[in-house]
């Protein structure tokens, strides 16, 4: 075909379409119907504001977070939540080296047993070094801490002598030593920091990941008597 054979029939082709297109916007104006030319644009959603979590709220009430981190902090899930909270209502009770009650006192790992004990139904051991070593427990990097992580330290020249749960925002909640009480610290100053040997999580975002984790501890929990911290 020869090359202006082929610019005219292009022209034509355009042509047509356009009289098409004007002619359906005529017939459809008479109509009053909309033009299909003319279709108002998509209307976009209106934005919606994210649910604020919980435990974040809590954490601003308290002083721990900044007021804009509802909407930035991230969301755990609900057992792990439900431990930080059902934690924060010690707050203020009394160390006592071997406590496990409200009643008498808690000493670091009779403080995290009690907890994860009434919050998710999972018996921890009884001493801080055997919830680190605890089969079943996942390893977590310090970058990687969530609310609810079981966070270890050196307070007695050994590894795990120490134990305490991640809160958020680099804050933990733990009963720390004889004349004070359970409190909130701060993971990044120099005592503390020197001190971490390590974290550890129960997987409590899968209920059968935890069910599971309880099977395989029942026969180790069976001893009380593994002396304290």
């Amino acid at each position: 075909m020869r090359p202006d054979i082929h610019v005219k029939l292009l022209a034509w082709a355009v042509a047509a379409a356009t009289a098409l297109a004007m002619q359906v916007q005529a017939r459809a104006q008479a109509m009053g119907e909309p033009s299909s030319t003319h279709l108002p644009a998509p209307q976009s959603p209106l934005p919606t504001q994210a649910p604020i979590d919980p435990l974040a709220a809590l954490l601003v009430e308290k002083g721990l977070l900044p007021a804009t981190a509802p909407q930035t902090v991230r969301k755990v899930s609900d057992a792990a939540s439900d431990l930080v909270l059902s934690a924060m209502n010690f707050l203020g009770v009394r160390y006592r080296r071997g406590g496990t009650s409200t009643e008498d006192g808690f000493d670091c790992s009779g403080f995290t047993r009690h907890v994860f004990e009434n919050s998710v139904g999972l018996l921890l051991p009884r001493r801080a070094d055997e919830q680190a070593r605890l089969p079943g427990l996942a390893n977590v990097g310090l970058d990687d801490l969530r609310p609810g992580d079981l966070v270890f330290f050196n307070t007695m020249r050994r590894t795990f002598s120490h134990v305490g749960i991640y809160v958020g925002d680099g804050k933990f909640i733990h009963a720390p030593k004889p004349g004070a009480s359970v409190r909130i610290e701060d993971m990044h100053g120099d005592y503390w920091a020197k001190r971490y040997t390590g974290a550890r999580r129960a997987l409590m975002q899968d209920g059968g990941a935890l069910d599971g984790l309880r099977k395989t501890l029942s026969g180790y929990l069976n001893s009380e008597d593994r002396g304290t911290p």
